[in-house]
């Protein structure tokens, strides 16, 4: 059960805590991806091309990143095993069907 943290801060936040007695969890598939191989998911969900501009790396891009489920596991004793696959696909079918595409 989430305990309040009384020494949290909003002058110099920990984003591990807070003075609310909730937890936020990142609910993801904790397994790297390259970013091309989720366009080309993409692509193929669409059945469309996409139109790519290769540049350098901007400010604020990573060069890799990835959900940790530590947290959720231990917790709700719940893991992801959502594949990009499946994600996207699932992903474009709602927003078409939301949005009409």
């Amino acid at each position: 059960m989430p305990v309040p943290n009384p020494s949290w801060s909003g002058d110099k936040p920990d984003s591990a805590t807070s003075y609310c007695p909730w937890r936020l969890y990142n609910i993801g598939n904790n397994s790297k991806q390259q970013l091309m191989h989720y366009i080309e998911v993409l692509e193929e969900c669409l059945g469309k091309t996409a139109k790519k501009n290769f540049m350098p790396m901007q400010p604020g891009d990573v060069p890799a990143t990835y959900a940790n489920v530590d947290d959720l596991v231990r917790e709700i004793d719940f893991k992801p095993q959502t594949t990009i696959e499946e994600g996207i696909k699932n992903f474009v079918a709602w927003y078409q069907g939301y949005y009409g595409g």
